[in-house]
């Protein structure tokens, strides 16, 4: 295994690393790992909200019954 050490790492953000991993219950050097394997799992680009939606709803098929629009439909007034 390496190692790798971080220097001038800002207090703030030794804070909430060590406040995420209690959450997660791990200690803050595999929290520290696990973030760093996801990172260049996905070459640390998240998909766009949209995407994120239509993964989430993939596969869920809906069917709607829609109004008829064949109908005369009047049309306001114009001055």
């Amino acid at each position: 295994m390496s190692m790798l050490t971080v220097r001038d790492l800002d207090p703030v953000v030794k804070a909430k690393l060590r406040e995420r991993a209690a959450r997660r219950g791990r200690s803050m050097e595999a929290e520290v790992r696990q973030i760093l394997a996801d990172a260049v799992a996905t070459d640390g680009i998240r998909p766009s909200l949209a995407d994120s939606v239509l993964q989430h709803f993939a596969g869920i098929d809906v069917e709607l019954d829609l109004p008829d629009r064949s109908a005369d439909v009047q049309h306001p007034v114009e001055l």
